[in-house]
């Protein structure tokens, strides 16, 4: 049996007051991070919070590609799409 996994196209915000799903952009989900854009720990506190918001262990979830640019994919190991959609709506 194969575990599930999936990409999740972000749009990251950071500095925000406090780490939020936002909702759907399409096919993108927006977020806010609160942690600045520097030296990778948005990126950080983007993979913790989503981790934490999908019931899922921190290594589950790892930046694919865009770790420099608020439009982001991020790998998501354990879920499906659907899932992952289902969970993250607000």
């Amino acid at each position: 049996m194969t575990v599930p996994s999936c990409q999740l196209a972000i749009k990251a915000v950071p500095n925000a007051p406090r780490s939020a799903v936002v909702g759907w952009l399409g096919d993108a989900l927006k977020v806010k991070v609160h942690a600045p854009a520097v030296e990778g720990r948005a990126n950080e506190e983007l993979g913790r919070f989503l981790a934490e918001s999908l019931d899922l262990p921190r290594r589950a979830v790892t930046i694919a590609t865009g770790s420099t640019s608020r439009q982001k994919r991020v790998q998501i190991d354990g879920l499906s799409l659907t899932e992952v959609r289902a969970r993250l709506t607000p």
